[in-house]
């Protein structure tokens, strides 16, 4: 019995596709794991609230605040210019009308351009110099002194310079 030799020599392994394609999936992995800690490392996704509990019942307080300017029947009467804005805050009883009001005007996207005033008043009667606001939607949000009761709304400036924040949701 005689076996015939080969006179062929086997290609090295970097010559072959097997070896590169068991060698694609892992090293895909690889690189896909240094994107991910790349994009880990470079942005900032919030921390995720320790004291839910905690939260919850904030929201809950903020809602009964939002319903005690509902009771008192408070409106908002708004006027914006580039450097003023005057408010006319009335409620169905006049007494109900705080001296003094926390007002914050913030942008839903830059937190550097928020602006929280405290206004003193007559007759349910605001008015303060701001720094000027930009083009863009704002937030805007007044409370009273003691913080028991909160008004809440926004708008598009420069386009509407005047608008009502009417606590009955209407």
């Amino acid at each position: 019995m005689s076996v015939a030799m080969s006179d062929k020599k086997p290609e090295p392994w970097y010559k072959q596709g097997w070896p590169w394609f068991l060698i694609f999936f892992p090293a895909t992995a690889v690189v896909a794991g240094f994107i991910t800690l790349a994009i880990a490392i470079n942005t900032w996704d919030g921390l995720v609230v320790d004291d839910y509990y905690k939260e919850g019942r904030a929201i809950v307080q903020t809602l009964g605040r939002a319903e005690r300017a509902r009771e008192l029947g408070l409106t908002a009467q708004f006027k914006v210019t580039a450097e003023s804005i005057r408010i006319d805050l009335s409620a169905l009883d006049p007494a109900n009308v705080p001296r003094m009001i926390h007002l914050t005007i913030a942008h839903p996207t830059r937190g550097g351009s928020d602006q929280l005033l405290d206004l003193t008043g007559e007759g349910g009667v605001f008015e303060a110099k701001i720094e000027s606001l930009s083009t863009g939607r704002w937030l805007f949000q007044i409370e009273d002194e003691s913080r028991s009761w909160r008004m809440n709304g926004a708008t598009y400036l420069p386009t509407e310079t005047e608008f009502r924040i009417d606590s009955s949701g209407s």
